[in-house]
């Protein structure tokens, strides 16, 4: 029940022992709960390193600290590093936004930055770089499906780098999931060893080659336009800093969704946000990947558990039960 502060189960049976009897040793918490004193011993140390347990006054004991002022103070601590991470995507995010708008319409004939003018171009580098790829790739694939030409040309480059021993991860949108061949890729890729992610919304397309090399979209709206490739620290550590960002936040393959303290969805608190931004359900809907029909199902069922009649009071409730 406490995962999400840091406890295991095993702490936190040895906490809620000794805030019900506090007065139990070592080896009365181990008897009760069928464990060894060493995992009880483990188990007080955590709490101590949390704050949960503290030297009695009148002894050599230890006791349990209130839930309502350690649990408190554990969870204000959580979302203060929550929120320390939110803002270090968002400054990824800005950054990698001003890089864009500041390369996008540039042609330069310097070997930072090389322009491939067409879909064809693009596959055949990304073969190349499958080819000599020496310890990773990294890649962002956003939106909710991937076309099965691009997922065709991909599959043995892929599977060459992984053979040879390469890293590959790969971070999908969460809406992949509704597109059967999406999802089959993914899987294909995860039994030869690749390891994949989802989050619910992705700001471009992006791929890297052992950081020493990355290929962006031309056009943001369409990768069929061709791609930018940049080479340089200056322009490639800020995208390995977006992928890891993201890659630290995102939920393994083959797990379901996962919901945060509010009970909701990666997708549902993105919708909210988007839909708080300003975004219509058909904006929100290309945003996420997902189809008109299932965003507007999700903002349903969204407005019946905030108990709103319109998308205003939706919003406004939203901020009171603090679900933004």
């Amino acid at each position: 029940m406490l995962q999400a502060l840091g406890l295991n189960a095993l702490t936190e049976s040895v906490y809620r022992t000794l805030l019900a009897e506090p007065d139990r040793g070592v080896e009365q918490i181990a008897a009760k709960l069928h464990l060894s004193e060493a995992e009880v011993r483990e188990a007080l140390d955590e709490l101590l390193e949390l704050t949960l347990l503290r030297p009695a006054s009148d002894s050599r004991n230890l006791r349990a600290v209130s839930p309502e002022v350690g649990l408190t103070r554990l969870l204000a601590h959580n979302q203060n590093q929550l929120l320390h991470r939110q803002q270090q995507l968002e400054s990824a995010r800005t950054a990698i936004a001003a890089l864009s708008a500041e390369y996008l319409d540039r042609r330069l004939d310097d070997e930072m930055v090389l322009r491939l003018d067409s879909l064809d171009a693009v596959r055949d580098r990304l073969e190349e770089l499958a080819a000599t790829a020496q310890e990773e790739c990294l890649s962002l694939m956003r939106g909710g499906a991937v076309r099965p030409d691009s997922i065709q040309a991909g599959k043995h480059p892929n599977q060459l780098a992984l053979e040879r021993g390469v890293a590959i991860r790969s971070i999908f949108q969460e809406s992949f999931r509704n597109d059967p061949d999406t999802l089959r890729y993914a899987r294909w890729l995860a039994d030869l060893g690749g390891m994949t992610r989802t989050v619910p919304l992705l700001p471009m397309r992006l791929v890297i080659v052992d950081r020493s090399i990355a290929l962006i979209p031309s056009d943001p709206a369409d990768g069929r336009r061709g791609a930018l490739e940049l080479h340089g620290a200056a322009l490639i550590q800020p995208l390995c800093a977006l992928f890891e960002e993201l890659w630290r936040n995102g939920s393994d393959f083959g797990q379901p969704a996962a919901r945060d303290d509010q009970d909701l969805t990666g997708s549902e608190r993105a919708l909210l946000q988007l839909l708080g931004q300003g975004h219509t359900d058909e904006s929100a809907s290309r945003k996420l990947g997902l189809s008109l029909r299932t965003v507007r199902r999700m903002m349903k069922d969204l407005m019946d558990r905030l108990g709103a009649e319109s998308r205003f009071q939706a919003g406004a409730q939203a901020v009171r039960k603090e679900w933004l």
